[in-house]
């Protein structure tokens, strides 16, 4: 199964919504891939910024899938890839 960006983006906005007590809408970030830090995200909500780092990332991407669609996954099945955008693999 592959998560495009939007669904990863999707998944931590739920996910740091849920955390916060805030609407998912009230949650934007920015997702980025860089040599030296890797997968993260800069996350805002409530006028507060925050870093995630991948395994942030991928806690968020496993409770998305067992909310949305059923699946109950471990972090080693998740690999983030960087593509024409960042995609989710997750192997079954």
């Amino acid at each position: 199964m592959v998560l495009s960006m939007d669904e990863i983006i999707n998944a931590v906005c739920l996910h740091q919504a849920e955390r916060r007590g805030v609407k998912p809408t009230d949650v934007s970030l920015e997702l980025s891939w860089d040599e030296d830090t890797g997968y993260t995200a800069e996350v805002w909500v409530s006028g507060r910024t925050q870093y995630l780092i991948e395994a942030n990332l991928i806690e968020a991407i496993l409770r998305y899938l067992h909310s949305e669609y059923n699946i109950r996954a471990y972090s080693e099945q998740v690999r983030l890839e960087l593509e024409d955008e960042i995609i989710a693999i997750v192997q079954q």
